[in-house]
């Protein structure tokens, strides 16, 4: 029996939250509940097991799961030394029991401490002190992840989503699992190319359905499915991010072939330079918000209006918080009825200590981002509680917002969580009661969902320039990190490609 260990440690976070996130935002598994847990959910390590199970001589080493039940600020350093700690520790104890043959990673890419600004690189980097430099090594990232060298220098190949909105989870794990084995089979020896490219980008031209990123995508898949090709794609990493290596990759992986990855990562690059203009996302001003929404009344318009708030999505790694949507209804007076998300912690305990049915009076917002947040004081009737955890409508991931308050205050419903959870699905409004299509307007904490969550049924979308931490509105977070010049960042940005090589020995 040949042995594959397995291990992984994902989290998305924005540099510009200043709540830091902790160890207790992460969902931690270990050994056989690692397996057990990932047998029920498409995503990743799920898709990875289903190549696993069925190949007959392999045997699978679970070592540790450090999984984000939510994006968030950066990771405070005391709980970094924890996690990666734990992680290690439980790579060496693996080892010291086990003839490891091969070695399944489950990362994000776009994880920073306080001050380790390269976790994921340096997770890899120390498994190869303990694990030496032979054992095949495959890393599953998110397009969203920042290739760094440290990465690619300790990694025998890359594989990434190819989907935005991500709908391959499952697909992306199952690639490399098959990778992984066809290196252990020494049936092919990888070499990546990789070209930086001086670019931050936001909008609907990534959906890679319909939008010119797509494109970059498509020829990434090309050269992936077609000898000597093993894998390919690109990292539009995570702006919200703020870190030196930040900023656009391809790559390319291919069977001891550099010329044609060369060749052939210089390709998905200029095809995604040709294109990067235009992946910016036209904003309306939070101050015309009114106006656009007095606009539907007048105009009796019944269907819902989508009111998109990137700028704090969680998903991204904002706090959750902004209230700054909810101010601009209530200042103005806009009847519409209107569906909120917000966390606020301290909203939900006033509402469990009074009870269902109880009218209080709840300040709501700023929380955990004060500097950009400052609370609404609205009289609020309490029509539900719950424990906040549930089941994502998208993967079936579990998650965990802790007891969640839904308040009615006039013509809006809150669904306040004490802890933030993704929100790019519609499971958190649908498991405390709330049907979006029932409201005339609903805010959407995220910047892009599946198209059936709401872009479908949804009349009208409004993009949002809120402040928040996970804005697309680049230039007013604020990069202090990043390379540059950078696009959107600087004016005049210019590519001159240029290919770095990475080959294990």
């Amino acid at each position: 029996m040949r042995r594959i260990l397995i291990a992984e440690c994902k989290q998305e976070v924005s540099t510009f939250n200043p709540h830091h996130s902790t160890l207790a935002d992460f969902a931690i598994r270990r050994g056989s509940d690692l397996l057990d847990y990932h047998r029920s959910i498409r995503n990743e390590v799920g898709g990875a097991l289903a190549i696993f199970d069925k190949t007959p001589d392999i045997e699978l080493v679970p070592t540790y799961s450090a999984f984000f039940i939510t994006s968030g600020g950066t990771l405070a350093e005391e709980s970094w030394q924890t996690l990666s700690q734990d992680f290690l520790a439980a790579i060496r104890e693996a080892v010291s029991q086990h003839s490891i043959d091969g070695i399944y990673f489950c990362m994000h890419g776009a994880m920073a401490s306080d001050q380790e600004l390269d976790p994921e690189g340096y997770l890899l980097e120390q498994t190869r002190e303990i694990v030496g430099e032979s054992i095949p090594m495959v890393v599953s990232l998110d397009l969203h992840g920042i290739l760094t060298d440290r990465m690619l220098r300790h990694s025998d190949a890359i594989v990434a989503y190819h989907t935005y909105p991500h709908v391959d989870f499952f697909q992306t794990g199952e690639r490399a699992a098959k990778l992984l084995l066809r290196i252990m089979n020494g049936e092919v020896k990888p070499v990546t190319a990789k070209v930086a490219i001086p670019a931050l980008v936001r909008g609907d031209e990534l959906i890679t359905e319909t939008g010119r990123f797509g494109e970059a995508i498509r020829i990434a898949q090309k050269y992936e499915t077609t000898p000597p090709g093993l894998s390919a794609g690109m990292f539009i990493g995570n702006p919200f991010t703020d870190v030196p290596s930040l900023q656009t990759y391809s790559f390319v992986v291919a069977d001891n072939q550099e010329a044609l990855a060369t060749q052939a990562a210089l390709e998905i690059a200029q095809n995604f330079w040709s294109h990067h203009e235009a992946m910016q996302v036209p904003l309306i001003k939070l101050t015309d918000l009114p106006h656009r929404l007095k606009q539907r009344i007048a105009n009796h318009r019944s269907g819902t209006a989508m009111l998109v708030d990137a700028a704090d999505a969680t998903s991204s790694g904002a706090s959750g918080d902004s209230n700054a949507i909810l101010r601009t209804l209530t200042e103005n007076n806009i009847p519409l009825r209107t569906l909120i998300p917000i966390v606020d912690q301290p909203a939900v305990s006033k509402a469990l200590q009074a009870g269902i049915g109880a009218t209080i009076e709840v300040s709501l917002g700023g929380t955990l981002d004060p500097r950009r947040f400052t609370p609404v004081t609205l009289s609020a009737t309490v029509k539900l509680l719950s424990d906040g955890i549930f089941q994502s409508e998208s993967f079936g991931e579990h998650w965990y917002a802790g007891p969640t308050a839904v308040l009615q205050a006039g013509s809006i419903t809150l669904v306040v969580s004490s802890r933030a959870v993704n929100l790019y699905d519609r499971s958190f409004f649908y498991t405390h009661g709330q049907d979006p299509k029932r409201f005339e307007a609903v805010v959407v904490k995220s910047p892009h969902c599946q198209k059936h969550m709401y872009a479908e049924w949804c009349d009208e979308i409004l993009l949002i320039d809120a402040p928040g931490s996970s804005s697309a509105n680049l230039p007013y977070l604020g990069h202090t990190r990043c390379p540059r010049p950078i696009f959107p960042l600087d004016p005049y940005v210019s590519f001159t490609p240029r290919v770095e090589i990475f080959r294990r020995a």
